[in-house]
């Protein structure tokens, strides 16, 4: 296989359907998919096992009890076969030339071990964020933000197995690719975001409102590691600080900064 696609599904027994005929839309059909159902409470596991039985490329695994994304995602690495790793949610929408688009990149490049593109978020009342692209970011920019969109990207499997793979830590829960990419280019790896939008992230205006205090920690933390990791100056810190004054902003605030 060229690509494996690795899926952490977790409680989206509505929209897994959706997200897996997206993926037989593509263009681009050289890959397999390998699922992990996450202990979820609905009936995905169910859903993920209907669909499997009609599909020869699909494995299909399961969590006992929920582990999160980062143990989950870590599982179907181990049985990913393909030269390169996409990664797709449960509940998301690939565009038909995302893969195609995405091999052609690292194919073509080398010198580059992640590909992305932007995203476009919508809700049941269609698009209403889409993200930019066309850049490659700089070490710089990793304690300010996470530098790629991580459902979009596809990897060269040889960079996750040189970092081992997503870090299980309760510290990196919700912030799993954030310290992947840290690791990757701790080891001289590098990626570019490409410019045309090619995944669809069901997102929602108020996503803010799920991000608990213990997020916020966990993101402080996690770029105070890109800045210890990647040899930044000290004063990059300070950029730790962002996401617990976030955590008391006041929403009114919060909602205009973030459709910034």
């Amino acid at each position: 296989m060229k690509v494996s696609v690795i899926m952490g599904i977790y409680n989206c027994a509505s929209y897994l359907k959706e997200a897996l005929d997206s993926l037989y839309a593509q263009t681009f059909q050289d890959f397999e998919i390998v699922l992990c159902e996450d202990g979820s409470p609905d009936a995905t596991y169910e859903v993920a096992r209907k669909y499997a039985e009609n599909r020869s490329n699909i494995k299909l695994l399961r969590n006992e009890t929920n582990k999160g994304l980062n143990y989950t995602l870590n599982r179907c690495l181990a049985e990913a076969e393909g030269e390169y790793i996409a990664r797709m949610d449960g509940d998301d929408i690939s565009l038909p030339d995302r893969f195609a688009t995405e091999v052609e990149f690292l194919d073509t490049h080398p010198e580059y071990a992640i590909v992305t593109t932007p995203m476009k978020h919508f809700d049941e009342n269609g698009i209403f964020r889409i993200g930019k692209g066309g850049y490659e970011p700089d070490k710089k920019v990793f304690p300010k933000y996470s530098p790629f969109c991580h459902a979009p990207c596809m990897v060269r499997k040889e960079a996750y197995l040189a970092v081992g793979g997503y870090t299980v830590s309760d510290r990196l829960l919700r912030e799993e690719d954030y310290d992947l990419w840290i690791k990757m280019y701790q080891k001289g790896y590098r990626g570019y975001t490409l410019e045309t939008p090619l995944y669809m992230m069901r997102d929602d205006r108020n996503a803010f409102k799920r991000r608990t205090f213990k997020a916020r920690m966990n993101e402080a933390y996690v770029k105070h590691l890109a800045v210890k990791n990647l040899g930044l100056p000290f004063y990059y810190h300070i950029n730790c600080l962002k996401p617990l004054i976030l955590a008391i902003t006041p929403e009114w605030l919060y909602r205009r900064l973030h459709n910034r």
